[in-house]
């Protein structure tokens, strides 16, 4: 089981890519965009096509086969949370196993706001 805590100070920042830019890596099916907010906050609403990875589960530990069942390693993740703080945590958790993790900077609401689909009421 892997355990990752995180320090005061994150090693990762939000990506460089432009929002277009992330929409068509996700539409050609070279990325995947997942959601690291709690499950409840998923329920009330969340982007289309996103997968849920809550950064809670990330800290507790997850083992190595089920991250691999939940995570590509041979696709740009783009992850996401509220405000911005929660996707850093979790690409400092994500990145020394391996996984190109590109947090995006923008709110949840801006991201909906620039056109990524939402879904609500889940």
């Amino acid at each position: 089981m892997l355990t990752a805590t995180a320090g005061p100070a994150l090693a990762a920042s939000p990506t460089r890519d432009s929002l277009p830019a992330v929409q068509q890596a996700v539409a050609e099916q070279k990325a995947v965009i997942i959601d690291v907010r709690e499950p409840d906050e998923w329920a009330e609403s969340h982007l289309s096509g996103a997968r849920l990875v809550p950064l809670s589960r990330l800290k507790a530990g997850v083992a190595p086969a089920d991250l691999a069942r939940m995570l590509p390693q041979d696709k740009i993740i783009y992850c996401h949370c509220l405000a911005g703080g929660r996707c850093l945590v979790a690409a400092d958790i994500l990145k020394p196993l391996g996984y190109d993790v590109r947090p995006l900077g923008q709110s949840y609401d801006e991201l909906v706001s620039a056109g990524f689909p939402a879904v609500t009421g889940r």
